[in-house]
């Protein structure tokens, strides 16, 4: 494991690297609005991934590495990830696609950044679909605007609501709630059995 600092416009950003042994893709992972890079689902998508053939970066936005709670607004989140999936993607993964993905509110910045980035896929854990109690306030678009392959690891019992299924995107439902505690053996075995398939898609010639 290896730890770097990014410049982005909004200071620095934190990456915790953790290599695969053979790493066709790199997966850059966010955290959530209130939490860090330590969550279970995150540690859980983290094996899964270097175990598939990925390596991953554990993403840890300016707002957190101040030390700050509270998220920086959309906007700066955004700005700040793009500037670190460049970095990285220059320093430490050249010639590698790059798939986004992260928890919760790390997962709506994966999705809006996945055209700008050109991801190659978008790993969503736990997507904050509408506020809890709040369905009229949907936030589906951010989904449905990514044109990548796209999964998303749901708690069946999320009050942050479930996503459907779609073209190119897959949904999971795994024991628990919006946390994605109850079960990581679960969410381990969903994002590995996806990014099998994204890596082997990758692994194809062009026409």
């Amino acid at each position: 494991m290896t730890c770097v600092e990014v410049d982005t416009p909004h200071g620095p950003a934190r990456a915790e690297l953790h290599c695969a042994e053979e790493g066709r893709a790199a997966l850059l992972l966010g955290h959530g609005a209130g939490g860090g890079i330590a969550a279970p689902d995150l540690v859980a998508a983290t094996r899964a991934a270097t175990e598939a053939g990925a390596h991953v970066a554990l993403v840890e936005q300016p707002y957190r590495v101040a030390g700050r709670r509270a998220p920086a607004p959309a906007r700066q989140l955004d700005a700040a990830w793009l500037a670190v999936a460049d970095d990285l993607g220059q320093r430490w993964f050249p010639d590698l696609p790059l798939l986004f993905g992260g928890r919760s509110s790390g997962a709506r910045v994966a999705c809006r950044t996945a055209e700008a980035g050109a991801a190659a896929g978008v790993l969503c854990l736990a997507f904050p679909l509408h506020p809890p109690g709040k369905p009229e306030k949907s936030r589906l678009a951010e989904l449905d605007a990514v044109d990548a392959p796209v999964l998303v690891v749901q708690g069946e019992r999320d009050a942050f609501g479930r996503p459907e299924p779609a073209h190119r995107r897959e949904v999971v439902l795994v024991p628990g709630d919006h946390a994605l505690k109850a079960d990581a053996d679960a969410v381990a075995r969903a994002a590995g059995e996806w990014l099998t398939k994204v890596l082997r898609l990758l692994d194809q010639p062009l026409d």
